[in-house]
């Protein structure tokens, strides 16, 4: 590993003397301190935490992901350009070397300017909270300066009966000549329903099971966060209903009627020791208004619990964070492996919007095809070739994204949600070892069978 250390020391020594590191150490640093500043809070645990942790986190990952990008382009096929990287291959340090050691030296100093920030940002957090009132520092202690786990209702698996009534609806001859992914689609959304819907006047019960977390939760309040639509919209343009939680015959059982606006999400606490002897907990809701409203299963109602603390949560939160600049350094490098700098930049740019690009994918996929559909029957043309070819390509595609995308931590982070070690491990395994193995696999090989005399920058 001498080598690869040497390489990576070269890597660091380059950054310093072009004043990269100085430079975008106290870009970072001003617009962290400067953001807050600039954007008032408004004096709230919620407004306060979006403004120094959502807003600036979301600051130093862009710029140091695109700064990573940039760097990694650049050190690499920079140095083929310059003829620089010509003197070094023909010394007894083999290709995958140097290429793994530019990777090792661009992390470390992605780790130093992440640690720098972060700490800035977690400093600030502490030292601003101080001004908040009391009921908001209490707010702030018990619902974001936390790790909280979340639970869910266990639905069952719902396959079968779609599979049982969609046998039976395609013997009516109407159903019949929908295609089958149309009105398979149009089964699930009916049979999800009876999960989803509370009709005006009636009840829904949700059993979360806590047994396993019942004795830490003892004498601690537990939160329900919930999200719901409404089928008519309300003249006040909120929605009553009556939440009760605990034991059905038991003393400590209680209720409320709160008032929440749709489409948004609603935390609000509970007392502690509300479970069951098993180590369930039951709450009910009873919609007291003229319209029907839908809680989605994926996230219309979970159940908020202590789980650690946020020092903790907070460094964790922020290796996934390194974990995506580790692959974009990956990523760059593996531009940079058979392109020049600025078609290196731009082709890892675009992989990078092709990354949010997400939806668009989805929409191909679900259809099967990639033509256009027709809106007035929603029908599609009969897949061919082609669309066989791209759907797969972008299911491919979709599948990879979602490898990396499934982790939030600054979203986590804001709200008190626990990014646990099992989510570190899988944001490591998923990010830097399987994608971010995939592309440094690519760019080695390229890099290796690469003819290095050919590529002269300058005469």
């Amino acid at each position: 590993m001498r080598p690869v250390v040497a390489i990576a020391r070269l890597t660091l020594k380059a950054a310093f003397r072009f004043r990269l590191v100085p430079v975008l150490a106290l870009l970072l640093i001003g617009g962290v301190l400067l953001l807050p500043a600039v954007i008032k809070d408004d004096g709230t645990a919620r407004g306060l935490t979006q403004i120094v942790l959502t807003y600036t986190l979301g600051l130093i990952t862009a710029v140091l992901g695109l700064t990573t990008l940039w760097l990694a382009c650049g050190t690499l096929a920079g140095d083929i350009e310059d003829c620089q990287l010509q003197v070094v291959a023909v010394k007894p340090v083999a290709r995958w070397q140097i290429w793994l050691g530019k990777w090792l030296g661009i992390l470390i100093l992605d780790a130093l300017l992440l640690g720098l920030c972060a700490g800035t940002v977690f400093l600030q957090l502490q030292w601003r909270a101080r001004h908040l009132s009391p009921a908001q520092q209490e707010v702030l202690r018990n619902e974001i300066f936390v790790a909280r786990g979340s639970a869910r209702e266990v639905i069952p698996d719902l396959d079968p009966v779609i599979d049982e009534i969609l046998k039976k609806r395609r013997e009516e001859p109407d159903f019949a000549r929908l295609p089958r992914a149309d009105a398979r689609r149009m089964v699930a959304d009916q049979v999800r329903a009876q999960y989803q819907v509370v009709l005006p006047g009636y009840t829904r019960i949700w059993r979360i099971n806590l047994a396993e977390h019942a004795a830490a939760l003892r004498d601690r309040p537990l939160y329900l966060r919930i999200k719901f639509f409404a089928v008519d919209r309300a003249l006040t343009g909120t929605y009553e209903g009556l939440w009760e939680a605990g034991p059905p015959s038991a003393s400590q059982r209680v209720g409320q009627v709160f008032s929440h606006a749709a489409e948004t999400f609603h935390e609000f606490p509970l007392p502690p020791n509300l479970l069951d002897t098993e180590g369930v907990l039951t709450v009910e809701y009873t919609n007291q208004n003229p319209t029907a409203l839908f809680f989605p299963i994926e996230d219309g109602f979970e159940v908020l619990y202590h789980q650690g603390s946020f020092a903790t949560n907070y460094m964790r939160g922020v290796l996934v964070v390194f974990c995506w600049l580790a692959l974009l350094a990956a990523v760059g490098l593996a531009a940079a492996s058979f392109l020049s700098f600025p078609v290196a930049a731009f082709f890892a740019l675009g992989l990078l919007i092709l990354s949010f690009s997400t939806g668009t994918m989805k929409n191909i996929v679900e259809q099967g095809t990639i033509r256009e559909v027709d809106h007035d029957t929603g029908m599609v043309a009969e897949p061919n070739w082609f669309d066989h070819t791209s759907v797969g390509a972008f299911r491919a595609a979709l599948w990879t994204v979602n490898l990396v995308r499934d982790f939030s931590p600054i979203e986590a982070l804001s709200t008190g949600r626990t990014v646990s070690w099992t989510t570190l491990a899988r944001a490591f395994g998923q990010i830097v070892v399987l994608v971010g193995g995939l592309f440094a696999a690519f760019g080695v090989l390229v890099f290796t069978r690469r003819e290095l005399a050919t590529a002269q920058g300058k005469v």
